[in-house]
């Protein structure tokens, strides 16, 4: 299957379950479509709203996430189908949509088990148009992680890209919520999507197999925008790696999508539903993940993202990289070396410890316990949307002692650098922009 694609939404229909010996039995619904609920568009049905409007309601204080109930496991159960080698098909309870319980799809893998040991674990939050992949998880549990990946909007890994089987029981479809921003706040996507993760947290933490402190997450697309909130949220997380996605929604790639909705409601989904909101409580180690030319996350909104945690923070923006899953989104090597680093006592990426310019000499700082090898000067003379920008690299010099030093090319406007281990993994500084006056 190919998977590299990007923000498609999803379809309708149902799925069997058995439940685990001691639990109740799960109503089976097989091939039938999920009929559509009625809706309440009713900006005063919002929780804590005082309906005086969407401005209003924007402003809505106190915690959005329980964690306290979201910190224990779910019930769960095994499913009976879809199958795939190496994975658990399971199904947990997730939180009430319109009023009626709902139950969410997961792939769980363990390891190979190493006697009197517990297994570092990961958590997986799949990006636009996808689902729970049972290949993102044999991924890591052939790393010797513990690994869940569940699907966020209300389906099963049945049918294809974009077109997957619906649970009867599912939550909310994505992705965006954008035409559910007047509904009540516990029905939005973005609330469920997010609770799905952390209950998959607490169940993956909750197996006498895995060792509840030391669980990283990381998330593709749409998802590494959820991992965003979830870092915020869910400090139980040790590590965090969005890849591609950030907050700053509003000036990125879907910027179109907020402003579509009116100042009143875009101002609503950018309080309650914007990584900015929530990446300030970041307590754990991030590790961003995306390229220069993102369609979607664009370098700006990546930078005013990764400065708002005050916890450490490693920078990996590959020129050109493409944007999916499959290899391209779950394979960078840099996210098992930074998971290996903090969970399991491996070599560390190489930390950036400083940087700067003169006019137009440029330089970086690092400390890296693995040879680095290869520094690129990354530059454009393109101004306009980041997504056109034409980028050049170029080699420049690893000085004694961990410094690197380049010239700006003429007319340069962004530049940053790009540092390569023997590893092949890659470590970037901040970029900076500025206008041709001022170098």
């Amino acid at each position: 299957m190919n998977r590299i694609v990007f923000c498609i939404v999803t379809s309708v229909a149902t799925l069997a379950c058995h439940r685990l010996a001691n639990a109740q039995p799960a109503p089976q619904a097989i091939g039938r479509p999920t009929p559509a609920r009625a809706r309440t568009h009713d900006a005063a049905a919002v929780s804590g709203s005082s309906g005086a409007g969407a401005g209003a309601a924007a402003g809505v204080t106190g915690p959005m996430w329980d964690m306290a109930a979201l910190s224990r496991a779910p019930r769960w159960t095994v499913a009976e189908r879809p199958k795939a080698e190496g994975v658990r098909a399971v199904l947990y309870d997730g939180l009430p949509f319109e009023g009626k319980p709902t139950r969410v799809f997961a792939w769980l893998g363990l390891p190979r088990a190493t006697p009197g040991r517990k297994a570092p674990g990961m958590v997986l939050v799949h990006g636009g148009g996808g689902t729970a992949f049972d290949e993102w998880v044999r991924l890591w549990t052939e790393r010797g992680y513990a690994a869940i990946a569940m699907d966020t909007c209300g389906s099963v890994p049945v049918g294809s890209y974009g077109k997957w089987v619906r649970l009867e029981q599912g939550g909310p479809p994505g992705w965006g919520g954008w035409d559910q921003i007047a509904w009540p706040r516990t029905n939005q996507w973005t609330y469920h999507a997010v609770a799905d993760a952390i209950l998959a947290h607490s169940l993956l933490r909750s197996l006498p197999e895995v060792d509840p402190d030391r669980i990283g997450l990381t998330g593709i697309s749409w998802g590494g925008y959820l991992t965003c909130i979830l870092a915020g949220v869910d400090h139980r997380f040790k590590l965090a790696m969005p890849v591609y996605g950030c907050g700053f929604t509003d000036q990125h790639g879907f910027a179109a999508s907020v402003s579509r909705l009116g100042p009143d409601l875009a101002a609503r989904w950018m309080a309650w539903w914007d990584p900015s909101a929530y990446l300030p409580a970041a307590p754990m180690p991030l590790l961003w993940v995306t390229g220069s030319n993102d369609f979607a996350y664009t370098m700006n909104a990546l930078q005013l993202s990764y400065r708002l945690p005050k916890s450490p923070r490693t920078l990996c923006v590959r020129l050109r990289m493409p944007h999916g899953h499959g290899g391209a989104g779950e394979n960078p090597r840099e996210l098992h070396v930074f998971a290996d680093s903090l969970l399991r006592h491996g070599a560390p990426l190489a930390r950036i410890t400083g940087q700067g310019r003169n006019g137009t000499e440029v330089w970086a700082t690092f400390a890296s316990a693995t040879r680095i090898v290869k520094a690129d000067l990354n530059t454009t003379t393109n101004t306009g949307r980041w997504q056109d920008r034409q980028w050049q690299a170029m080699l420049a010099p690893i000085e004694p002692e961990g410094r690197v030093t380049a010239t700006l090319p003429p007319g340069t406007r962004v530049y940053y650098f790009n540092l390569a281990d023997e590893r092949n993994c890659v470590v970037s500084t901040e970029h900076e922009e500025f206008l041709p006056d001022t170098h």
